[in-house]
């Protein structure tokens, strides 16, 4: 983005999220410097000022699950601005960041152990895997098993919802369809003159999935299941589902 004469790399972040229906929405968007705290500080807290609330006992709509990467800034962000909501930590960046620390070669053998977390069907026994995994890793591994070690209550936040939500709140790729449509028109600008521009091409985009995502005839999570989310929960079956937030930078 062309700013005070200079051109300088900017950061969008993109908020979307599934309604009480089972729908996804595009929540918000915004531009800033950098994925610092502050920057998505203001960005959560813009949503509370819009009235996204945090579920409890008493109020059962709400943000019941956060899922992005584990980058600092969204992490305190959420923390400090969604007090009570869950947090999952992407499977997907997860396994990249063990190839980044042991390399593409070692790491294939690696995080094919770790996928055998994620193929199982009781919340027990994801994490009675998950602890054999990141035993059986410690003594060749030992960094990548201290890793899982830190990453435990993370990685295995989706195991406390329904069975039927798990694949699509354990990792950020049901957005990374909107991510990748982003970046392929922004790409087509280069360099945008102002951020008003940004705004303007990204929103756009942003609000044909938006639409397509209301109008469209199937549900996100049906409705059975968001049901289910809430007897998980709250024990409540009789009371409107809650709705799950998943952060992720453009």
């Amino acid at each position: 983005v062309r700013h005070r004469g200079r051109v300088v790399s900017q950061a969008v972040a993109v908020v979307t999220g599934v309604s009480s229906q089972g729908r996804r929405e595009i929540l918000a968007m915004s531009v800033g410097d950098a994925e610092s705290t502050d920057f998505w500080t203001q960005v959560l807290r813009g949503l509370r000022e819009r009235g996204l609330k945090v579920s409890t006992e008493t109020d059962p709509e709400g943000v019941a699950l956060v899922i992005s990467d584990a980058h600092s800034g969204i992490k305190a962000a959420v923390k400090a601005i969604l007090p009570g909501a869950g947090w999952q930590r992407c499977r997907v960046h997860f396994a990249r960041n063990v190839t980044q620390r042991l390399g593409s070669a070692h790491s294939k053998p690696v995080n094919a152990l770790i996928s055998t977390i994620f193929a199982q069907t009781t919340a027990e026994s994801v994490i009675a895997q998950y602890k054999q995994v990141a035993e059986s890793l410690r003594a060749s591994f030992p960094a990548i098993a201290d890793m899982l070690d830190a990453a435990l209550p993370d990685l295995t936040a989706f195991a406390s919802m329904p069975r039927e939500h798990w694949q699509k709140i354990w990792s950020n790729n049901p957005i990374e369809r909107l991510n990748r449509e982003i970046k392929r028109r922004a790409d087509v600008v280069q360099i945008f003159p102002n951020r008003e521009s940004v705004t303007r091409l990204i929103g756009a985009v942003l609000q044909e999935q938006h639409e397509e995502w209301q109008y469209g005839e199937r549900r996100y999570l049906s409705e059975i299941s968001m049901r289910k989310l809430v007897t998980v929960l709250h024990g409540q079956a009789e009371v409107d589902p809650v709705g799950v937030v998943m952060p992720l930078t453009a």
